[in-house]
């Protein structure tokens, strides 16, 4: 059932993450201006999104015969990943009111991956 979920969020991640990415190449400017920290910060958003989409998929597609995942990595990398790329892309809109959420989610992220060592 877990993997399902975790399938399901890889892909949303995935989808929303290229969507993100192609309004930032292609129609960001327009809304933030030609500010050249801005684009790059919402790219690496994206970029991040989508690597750790990816992750989830390939994590919730190991059989659970063989599955020697621990039950911290998944949960640490989605949550970290809106944690982190979602900071981003508000804050490049002027929004963001949370500027501990992206070191937090990055950590996150990264314990996710660590936990993968476990």
């Amino acid at each position: 059932m877990a993997s399902q979920f975790y399938w399901r969020a890889g892909s949303i991640l995935g989808a929303s993450g290229l969507a993100l990415g192609a309004f930032g190449a292609h129609g960001l400017v327009k809304v933030v201006g030609d500010n050249p920290k801005k684009l790059k910060n919402w790219a690496m958003a994206a970029e991040f999104q989508i690597i750790q989409g990816v992750t989830l998929l390939v994590l919730s597609s190991v059989p659970a015969s063989v599955r020697r995942i621990h039950p911290a990595a998944a949960p640490l990398i989605l949550g970290g990943t809106i944690m982190f790329s979602g900071a981003i892309y508000m804050s490049t809109l002027d929004r963001n009111k949370f500027h501990l959420l992206p070191p937090a989610g990055g950590l996150a992220m990264m314990a996710g991956w660590a936990a993968l060592l476990l």
